[in-house]
């Protein structure tokens, strides 16, 4: 196992200069955004037309001895607004076709979220079965759009040797194990996750006990924490919409690791991980608000190099 960097959180910075700096933290693997959400700074789907810009990429990081651990292009590939939702799933597509050239394994993206109907403007997130509306939607949009669109997309990714990883995101249809292990379950082992911790500490799902439920489906993770708080929560709950800069009002804000859960959580955490045949990276996401990026990369990158499982352990005399 070894810790990795997603790199919107350098995005000012030049793709060599990330290299570089990357390097002076002890880290040689890189997650890249390829568009949507996460823009694409350091790395272009142009280079698909491009076999010279293709050539000098590959070079670049061949020079400076990086790997790269995922392409990501997080979206809404199931946008109510077809023309978004057509936009999102080509930088999808186009995504699995630059990973299959660079051989790199994972693509993570999100789920996406319909609206209400086909008629619908904005994604529509259900939360609760009652009133019965909100049931009816669900099984709208998990039949008409969810399932049709995920079994063509995940037979498309297969076909090019690329899985999908799914980042569990409240918001969109997928954002708890069990909703990550129904679309698997629907379109197949090509689907996984993307697990970032940082989203189960919220809603009240222990990610340490997660890692057992959802296994071999762990196809990548990212390195972010949560802190939550207790004074806030009473008023607030845990679906709290105020902006993630309020923080003093806010029940729950993302932390760089080790400031929402200390060493001991973290060691079990890669520990489990470990015990459930994950041993890929750790991508450190810098979204902590409290901390400059500069300051959460180096802060992040000391801490998970220290508890790190880089070599498994030697087989016991018993065994």
């Amino acid at each position: 196992m070894r810790v990795g960097v997603f790199t919107p959180l350098l995005s000012q910075l030049s793709f060599e200069d990330v290299l570089k700096k990357l390097k002076t933290h002890a880290i040689d693997t890189v997650e890249l955004g390829t568009g949507n959400y996460p823009g694409d700074a350091h790395c272009k789907l142009s280079m698909l037309e491009s076999a010279g810009a293709l050539a000098d990429f590959k070079s670049k990081l061949a020079d400076h001895g990086f790997t790269i651990s995922a392409l990501s292009c997080h979206g809404n590939l199931l946008h109510p607004d077809l023309e978004r939702a057509r936009r999102d799933q080509d930088v999808s597509r186009r995504t699995i076709l630059l990973a299959e050239k660079l051989g790199v394994p994972v693509v993570v993206d999100f789920s996406g979220c319909p609206g209400d109907s086909p008629s619908a403007k904005r994604p529509n997130w259900v939360t609760c079965p009652w009133p019965p509306d909100y049931l009816e939607i669900l099984k709208w949009q998990w039949e008409e759009v969810v399932a049709p669109y995920w079994v063509k997309h995940a037979r498309f990714a297969a076909e090019h040797g690329v899985k999908i990883a799914i980042e569990m995101h409240p918001g969109f249809v997928v954002y708890s194990p069990e909703t990550l292990l129904k679309l698997r379950s629907i379109a197949g082992p090509s689907i996984g996750c993307n697990y970032d911790p940082s989203h189960m500490f919220w809603q009240g799902i222990d990610p340490i006990a997660a890692i057992r439920v959802l296994g071999d489906a762990i196809f990548h993770v990212h390195a972010k924490d949560t802190q939550l708080y207790q004074r806030n929560l009473p008023l607030t709950g845990v679906l709290d919409t105020k902006p993630y800069t309020d923080e003093r009002n806010r029940s729950w804000i993302f932390r760089t690791c080790g400031y929402g859960h200390g060493e001991e959580w973290w060691r079990e955490f890669v520990s489990t991980l470990r015990m459930f045949d994950y041993d890929y990276v750790l991508s450190i996401e810098h979204e902590d608000s409290l901390m400059s990026p500069e300051e959460g990369l180096s802060r992040a990158a000391a801490f998970l190099n220290q508890i790190v499982i880089r070599q498994p352990a030697a087989a016991a005399w018993w065994v």
